[in-house]
């Protein structure tokens, strides 16, 4: 089941965070002054940020088994990959700014920062900022991840996938439903609510006994939002509602429990490695082999399926349009990555005489998809 993110999510976005790096020099020393290692537009991508990121790629693939000179030999192959991402993403910031995005960002960070505190039974930004620094996470640097990860979705989202989404006219929309009619099958799906018990810092045998108490008393009539709000552990503040889900997108062990449980019918307490879950079905569809026209699910496939060529093809036009310039050291191998037309290649001779090309206006679509 995909439960709403709670505070771990913070932690792994830490672990995402790019922090200042400016070296202070000890006094009397010199003042190391960062290597660029690429220009794009007015912004820098610096030696200092290119060996974070391949830092972080290097524990991520040791976590997943590598030693620690296989990851750094594997990184580095991919060096010129890395540095041509980091142009990319230096490219949609500045866009969401050129775009005004900003403000709007600001405000889904603050959103999810106030739900993130609300589902932890936090009551201000300034008790989550402690529970944060206590936890050894930066508030600061994790905004900024989520205001950099958000603006850069933000900008794909209202550039290219929603030109997309209302894109296609009707008969476009008909002609793909009837070459795809597999993809609009009605799935079987189910609408759940839950009461979580968690087992941290708790005998197992006193949440499992609370749990099979708490299903008695609904079961014998008490009110099942009522009693997730006084005793659940997660979303308590919804009543325990958690969604719908496709009963194929399900986690197998949650799939399991209910599938005999009709409509507002209790599955047994399901143990899970954080506690014991109480499931509710609120609502169970059928599903069927029929397939059946919807518009909008018609709209969602199409863009789905065009996106990643499409989106592809805006960070191209982001490239062309830019003033992008190259370390000599790098660009030999970043260059073909980038592809860019010969007669915008920035010369590498390292010397800053080149005219930057004016940047072009963008326009706002009037759209903010949620991220």
């Amino acid at each position: 089941m995909k439960f709403k993110f709670i505070f771990p999510f913070l932690l792994v976005l830490a672990a995402l965070t790019v922090s200042p790096s400016l070296t202070r020099a000890q006094e009397g020393e010199p003042v190391v002054v960062d290597e660029v290692v690429a220009q794009v537009n007015d912004g820098v991508i610096t030696l200092s940020q290119l060996k974070r990121e391949m830092k972080e790629r290097v524990e991520t693939l040791k976590q997943s088994g590598m030693s620690q000179q296989q990851a750094e030999t594997e990184v580095e192959k991919h060096k010129a990959d890395l540095i041509a991402i980091l142009i990319n993403e230096q490219l949609l910031l500045q866009k969401g700014k050129e775009l005004d995005l900003t403000d709007r960002v600001e405000a889904e960070v603050n959103r999810r920062m106030l739900e993130v505190a609300k589902q932890n039974g936090v009551h201000s930004i300034e008790e989550l900022d402690k529970a944060m620094r206590d936890a050894g996470v930066d508030p600061a640097g994790t905004r900024q991840t989520m205001r950099a990860e958000i603006m850069k979705q933000a900008v794909l989202e209202s550039e290219v996938d929603s030109k997309l989404f209302y894109g296609a006219n009707g008969d476009e929309l008909h002609r793909y439903f009837d070459a795809h009619k597999d993809k609009f099958l009605k799935p079987e799906s189910v609408e759940l609510s839950e009461i979580f018990l968690s087992l941290a810092g708790k005998p197992e045998a006193d949440v499992k006994a609370r749990a099979m108490q708490l299903v008695q008393q609904i079961r014998g009539g008490a009110n099942f939002a009522t009693l997730a709000k006084t005793n659940s552990e997660r979303g308590a503040e919804n009543g325990g509602k958690v969604g719908l889900f496709e009963i194929a997108n399900l986690r197998p062990d949650i799939a399991a429990a209910v599938k005999d449980v009709k409509a507002g019918g209790l599955a047994e307490p399901l143990r899970t490695d954080e506690g014991y879950d109480i499931l509710r079905v609120d609502a169970r569809t059928v599903g069927s082999n029929t397939p059946t026209f919807n518009e909008n699910q018609v709209r969602e496939a199409i863009t789905a399926e065009r996106s990643p060529k499409a989106r592809e093809e805006y960070l191209q036009t982001l490239r062309d349009d830019a003033y992008v310039k190259v370390s000599k050291d790098y660009s030999d191998s970043v260059l073909p990555q980038l592809k860019l037309k010969q007669d915008l290649i920035v010369e590498k001779s390292g010397d800053d005489s080149a005219q930057k090309p004016e940047k072009k206006k963008g326009r706002i679509l009037g759209i903010f998809p949620k991220p």
